[in-house]
This record gives C-alpha cells, sequence and structure tokens, in this order.
C-alpha cells in the first residue's frame, strides 16, 4: 500500500516549497500529478511570501501560506510534503501536527519524517541527472502517483495585456556574476531584435541596474503577477539562468537561455521550444551565437 492509499478521501495534503523562484514554479507539474491522480485530496503550499504568486490562482491549489507555522496547523494537514529541505522547512513539518511527514531521504535532520522519498534516481530506474522538474514529480511517484511523464511547468497571470505589439522579454540578470551575460551583448541583442521587428522589453528585480537599457522599455521588481502577464503574451524570452526564464517556459514562449557553469541538464527551459548556450566563462558566449539560437527557436 502507497502512502497516497493510506490517505482517505478529501485528505488535506501540505506542500512546503519555500524557494526559490525557479523551484517554485518547477514543482507545478508535481502539484498537477498529484491533483490529477487524487482529485479528492485538498492542497495547500507553503512559500515564501514573495513567491506566492506562483501557486495563487492555481485552481489545483486549494490554500496558500506564507510561512506561519500557526497557519499550518490550522490546515491540520494529513500529510506535510517537504520539497524544500532546508532548516525552516524541516522546523514546519516537524511542527505541522501532520501524522504522516514525507521528505527525501537526504534531508536532514531524519527524525523529522517518517516517510523518507528516495532519490529521483532510485524512483525513476535511472541513472542520469534529473531535472528539477523531474525530481519534483519523482516525489509524487514515491508517494503513489503512476509514474508519468512530467507535464508543463504553470504559473496564473491576470488578464490583460501590459505591452502591447510584438515583443520579447529579456532578463539579463543572474544571482551571481559568473552566470551573468554581459550588459554589452544584451544590448547588441536588443538592437537585432529590433531591427527584426520585435520590441526589446528588460525586465529586473530588486537591486537590479536596469539603467544601461534605458533606450527600450523595462520593468525593474515588477510583482511576479505583472512578470507573468508579460511572459504569457511576449513572443520571445532571452535571459540568464534565472527565476523568468522558467516562467517564460510555464507560458510556452520560444527561449534562449544563457548558462554559465550551471548544470544545464538540472535547469534548462522545460517542455518549451527553447535553445541553451553554456559556455565558462559565460561572455565567451558570442551574440552571433544568441542571434542564431533566437532564429532556431522562432523557426520552429
Amino acid at each position: 500500500m502507497t502512502t497516497l492509499d493510506r490517505l482517505p478521501p478529501g485528505s488535506r495534503v501540505a506542500i512546503l516549497r519555500l524557494r526559490s523562484l525557479g523551484d517554485c514554479v518547477l514543482s507545478t507539474p508535481a502539484i498537477q500529478l498529484l491533483k490529477q491522480h487524487r482529485p479528492d485530496l485538498r492542497l495547500a503550499v507553503v512559500v515564501e511570501e514573495r513567491f506566492a504568486a506562483v501557486y495563487r490562482g492555481n485552481l489545483q491549489i486549494e490554500l496558500v501560506y506564507s510561512t506561519d507555522l500557526r497557519a499550518l496547523r490550522k490546515f491540520a494537514p494529513d500529510l506535510v510534503l517537504n520539497l524544500h529541505g532546508g532548516t525552516r522547512s524541516a522546523r514546519l513539518a516537524a511542527f505541522s501536527g501532520a501524522p504522516l511527514r514525507a521528505g527525501f531521504d537526504i534531508f536532514k535532520p531524519s527524525w523529522i519524517y517518517n516517510i523518507a522519498i528516495p532519490t529521483a534516481q532510485q524512483t525513476l530506474g535511472i541513472t542520469r541527472r534529473v531535472h528539477t522538474a523531474e525530481h519534483a514529480a519523482s516525489a509524487m511517484f514515491a508517494l503513489g502517483v503512476p509514474i508519468a511523464e512530467v507535464p508543463r511547468a504553470t504559473m496564473p497571470a491576470p488578464a490583460g495585456r501590459i505591452v502591447e505589439g510584438a515583443y520579447a522579454v529579456i532578463h539579463p540578470f543572474a544571482a551571481l556574476p559568473e552566470k551573468t551575460w554581459p550588459v554589452s551583448s544584451f544590448i547588441r541583442v536588443a538592437e537585432y531584435l529590433r531591427n527584426r521587428g520585435l520590441e526589446p522589453v528588460f525586465i529586473g528585480g530588486p537591486g537590479d541596474d536596469l539603467t544601461p537599457f534605458r533606450e527600450w522599455r523595462t520593468f525593474s521588481n515588477a510583482p511576479l503577477e505583472d512578470i507573468a502577464r508579460l511572459m504569457r503574451d511576449a513572443t520571445l524570452f532571452v535571459g540568464n539562468d534565472s527565476g523568468p526564464a522558467h516562467i517564460a517556459a510555464a507560458f510556452g514562449r520560444p527561449t534562449v537561455v544563457l548558462f554559465g557553469p550551471s548544470h544545464a541538464e538540472i535547469w534548462s527551459p522545460w517542455r518549451t521550444v527553447s535553445r541553451v548556450l553554456q559556455a565558462n566563462p559565460i561572455g565567451s558566449i558570442t551574440v552571433e551565437q544568441v542571434q542564431q539560437a533566437i532564429e532556431g527557436v522562432l523557426s520552429q
């Protein structure tokens, strides 16, 4: 009998996925698989407030909580599934009051969990590196969801366009310098896109300096709901390996992503037409290579 077989109809399941943006987006295929298998379950997601828009409005999720232990205990989950594994999520799992507490068997401290989830490789019977979407989905398979193809990620987006006409979203930032393609190269790509008939739209988060791109339309630290709308209606996304690339992929946008030392097998765009360009150092990727990748994804 699987863990899910042990849950009676209408059971409450809380999924802990605190950060980061890409991880949150790429957890949604796993949630979709769980809900398809057990549509009767009442699902809640516990997430940091800055990433809550990834889940709010998702019809498969009944409740979205911030990292408030009292709210989680009030939900009274029958099963807590920790997809995060950090100290704070471990504390939430430990004190959730849930009789069933599941986490990957590498999570510490192990005493918190009475259901140990094996690695994705063990669950799927493979040896290769797995994509982050596959990793999250493997937890559902280990709990009793039949192994199946992992679908595209999803993200709600409010109605209405923010930018009219044909445009490309460009995200020229990343968490680390070694993951960031040069500003001058992004400027040349923007000029190329404008000449091609796609208006460049640059986005950045808190602390990101968009002034080098002031010739074009920019969105600085926009709400995630607005970023979702931008991606939904865009013709193309170009950017570094970072969270916005996964939002673009969730909407099926043609996507070109530049990687430095990160593992592209783990973080490449999921289930969308895409080109991944990788070099270490990342600056050795040429503008011409990016232009060719753009033409490749737009021709499909």
